[in-house]
């Protein structure tokens, strides 16, 4: 056992560990610095974030253990308890602001979503490390798009507009890099036109339109739709170099920035932290992706490679579209920044994927 151990711990990449590890204390500094500035000081969420950063440590030594060789032999079990999670969760679950997409669990929300995004990078991994679905691209696209509409229809049906787009950005990052022909791509873009025109008018509801036309110029309704960015705009603008320090950023302290803690935490590091503080962040996620493909270059088996592709598009769209959110240039849509925002069940789920990727990578060095 112990040399199992010591094996375990010489294979271990100590920089992705060390990474996320640094994110999510940017997330504790900065989610306690927000509880400062309630009128009763309250650590409740402060607290549930360590606690699920304890959780997400626990399962990510724990993943890391797991052969992730029977991720691949279970996917269409996993794939499957996936579909009857969503379905739970649209019969059981509680609803928050109009989206039914939470359990509560003992006074703890599980959004299971989260964890459908892990469940479909395993599901596109599995497809595309087959040899046989590259003979046959057509086939091999529209079976990949069906198996990962499956969760983006009920998750639609919640509805979470968010987390579809995601799920789907997933899908289609995963194909280019699988290296499909060009002109099934635009297939593609003129399906997604089709579809953009569809969903804004029989789909979106007035709120989700007025996101997307903010951007075009929150100015304009800097006091209605436009207020979240125009306050995370002018966050990010007070930071300065130097930042104003921990807990003394007037737009988080002062409760004109909504939603600090998740959506809006990266104005909120821009405020405090200044542009040092920010650019600290985006450094350190650029160190975990560069690593992740230095890590892929050693790496023989196909589900592994595409698993870990997998997994940085995932938590590349989500860091872009969550800044894109505090600096104006994408629409607000409930994106969290990955190991930093608080939420227990992105927290988890992000140190579930990144235990995954702990076990490849021991694997490949053995």
């Amino acid at each position: 056992m112990l040399n199992k151990l010591k094996y375990y711990f010489l294979k271990f990449d100590w920089l992705i560990f060390s990474a996320i590890l640094l994110l999510s204390l940017f997330g504790l500094i900065e989610i306690y610095s927000i509880a400062l500035g309630q009128e009763t000081l309250s650590l409740l969420n402060f607290k549930k974030q360590i606690i699920a950063i304890i959780i997400g440590l626990v399962l990510f030594f724990t993943f890391s253990f797991i052969d992730y060789n029977l991720l691949k032999s279970f996917n269409k079990i996993i794939y499957g308890f996936g579909i009857l999670l969503l379905i739970a969760v649209l019969l059981f679950g509680k609803t928050v602001r109009g989206t039914t997409g939470w359990f509560d669990i003992f006074g703890f929300s599980l959004q299971p979503v989260e964890f459908i995004k892990i469940i479909l990078i395993i599901f596109l991994a599995r497809f595309f490390s087959n040899s046989a679905t590259r003979m046959r691209p057509l086939k091999s696209l529209i079976l990949s798009f069906l198996g990962t509409f499956g969760f983006v229809f009920l998750v639609l049906l919640q509805p979470d507009f968010g987390p579809a787009i995601i799920l789907l950005a997933i899908w289609f990052i995963i194909l280019i890099l699988v290296g499909f022909n060009r002109r099934y791509f635009l297939i593609i873009i003129i399906s997604v036109f089709i579809g953009a025109f569809l969903a804004w008018n029989f789909y979106f509801v007035d709120y989700q339109k007025d996101r997307i036309l903010t951007l075009l110029n929150p100015g304009q309704s800097s006091l209605s739709e436009g207020y979240n960015v125009s306050q995370a705009l002018i966050a990010v603008g007070s930071g300065g170099v130097m930042g104003r320090g921990v807990g003394f950023g007037s737009q988080s302290q002062l409760k004109f920035l909504p939603e600090a803690q998740n959506d809006f935490i990266f104005s909120v590091i821009s405020e405090e932290l200044g542009f040092l503080g920010a650019a600290l962040v985006l450094f350190i996620f650029f160190v975990l992706f560069w690593r992740l493909l230095l890590v892929i270059r050693g790496i023989k088996d196909d589900f592994a490679i595409f698993f870990i592709l997998g997994a940085m598009v995932l938590i590349f769209i989500q860091m872009f579209i969550n800044i894109g959110m505090n600096i104006g240039i994408v629409p607000v849509v409930g994106i969290s920044l990955p190991f930093i925002s608080y939420g227990g069940s992105a927290t988890v789920a992000n140190f579930i994927l990144m235990g995954i990727i702990q076990n490849i990578i021991i694997k490949s060095k053995s």
